[in-house]
């Protein structure tokens, strides 16, 4: 791939760099990622510029015209044109997140087109948050094995069973939630894909609390959920496909190397204007030379993202550079974030509001935060596993021997 601009890519260039001009008195001044942080409402400032990005083809731009997007052709480097461009104004991209990012992609494969046109627009605009009702209390990693039942009633599904880890569920308006409608099939049969409210009677909703300091999990529990057999999504019985591409979306969410550059541009600025006896921080070697090893790095997975979306416009399937994305994007977000809290020296540890603690604790939260996301969608250990196991084609490991110590 010739990733030099073309005369089609300059003239996009230059269309990006005029709207970012005559409209970047608009932008929020609050991030996609505090948002992810602390989880609430979007506000309305935050939904008009999302829907400002939507309308000009600069967010969601592959969602066809019928459902709200602009249907633009997929265009890598007018992907990348479009990140490095904000980037440079640093000024907020598109929103992200389980609606948008997770759950769009995988209803415009496989939902009805009543549900497109219901919840697509809406979504994207940022007007909906949704929530992801898959983990169990003991069905994580093995999340096939899930039990919350949903057992048919006329028109309708009567739903009991329990989630956990429930991203924004008290906030979010809806849920995509994976429930078992077929209980004698095997436990990767029988699973069904259903959207509903979430203000629907037998609901009960149980923030827990993070080491972040805000609630963004969740317990949730259904007691007797009435829930109509359309929003069944993919067909009956077949969730575990349908759950397959919304986590194939979630891993390339909790990977973006976008975010990643996000925070490398951020520790930048903390380099040059954060001094040690009047001398920029850029300037002291040992610094230098870790923030570029992590430069270095970001550049790696953006490179990779970019090769990976080029073989799949010529039509390959997923394969091993896609499996190690999520394992290496959020091991490397760590990173970052550790490495701007030791930028601060003894001021990194403070937080909580302390005075003189430094960017508003941002990045306290984020080493927080991102140390949980290398947990989440898939842990780091079942990443090393599947990579090894479907990518490399490595044995799986022995069964334990039932009644053995």
């Amino acid at each position: 791939m010739d990733l030099n601009d073309q005369e089609e890519h300059k003239t996009f260039r230059e269309e990006v760099r005029s709207f970012l001009k005559e409209f970047r008195h608009l932008a929020p001044k609050e991030t996609a990622m505090s948002y992810r942080l602390s989880p609430k409402p979007y506000s309305q400032e935050v939904k008009d510029w999302q829907a400002l990005l939507v309308e000009k083809g600069y967010a969601c731009r592959t969602v066809p015209k019928a459902y709200g997007g602009c249907g633009a052709d997929q265009d890598i480097l007018k992907n990348q044109i479009i990140a490095d461009e904000f980037f440079k104004k640093d000024i907020p991209q598109g929103l992200i997140g389980q609606g948008i990012s997770m759950f769009i992609p995988t209803l415009l494969e496989h939902g009805s087109d009543d549900q497109k046109e219901k919840w697509v627009k809406p979504t994207i605009n940022g007007e909906i948050i949704w929530c992801q009702g898959y983990s169990e209390p003991n069905s994580g990693s093995d999340l096939a094995s899930l039990q919350t039942s949903a057992v048919e009633d006329g028109d309708d599904f009567i739903i009991n069973g329990q989630k956990i880890w429930t991203s924004s569920a008290h906030i979010a308006p809806m849920i995509f939630c994976l429930v078992r409608t077929e209980p004698e099939s095997s436990k990767y049969k029988g699973i069904s894909y259903l959207i509903f409210p979430m203000n629907t009677a037998g609901i009960e909703i149980r923030p827990l609390q993070t080491m972040t300091g805000h609630p963004s999990f969740n317990e949730v529990f259904f007691i007797d959920v009435r829930v109509p057999k359309s929003s069944v999504v993919g067909g009956r019985g077949n969730g575990w496909k349908v759950a397959n591409s919304t986590l194939k979306h979630e891993r390339g969410m909790l990977s973006n190397a976008n975010g990643s550059l996000d925070r490398l541009n951020r520790i930048k600025t903390l380099l040059l204007h954060e001094k040690i006896d009047g001398i920029p921080l850029i300037k002291k070697p040992v610094i230098r030379d870790g923030f570029i090893r992590l430069q270095a790095r970001v550049q790696s997975m953006r490179l990779h993202e970019m090769r990976l979306a080029s073989e799949a416009s010529k039509g390959a399937g997923p394969g091993l550079g896609h499996m190690i994305c999520k394992l290496m994007g959020c091991e490397l977000n760590h990173e970052l974030d550790a490495f701007a809290i030791d930028v601060f020296g003894e001021m990194g540890v403070l937080h909580d509001g302390v005075p003189s603690m430094q960017s508003d604790g941002i990045w306290q939260q984020l080493y927080m935060y991102d140390l949980g996301l290398i947990i989440g969608g898939g842990t780091a250990q079942i990443q090393k596993n599947i990579i090894a196991e479907r990518g490399l084609g490595l044995p799986r490991e022995p069964l334990a021997v039932k009644g053995a110590l």
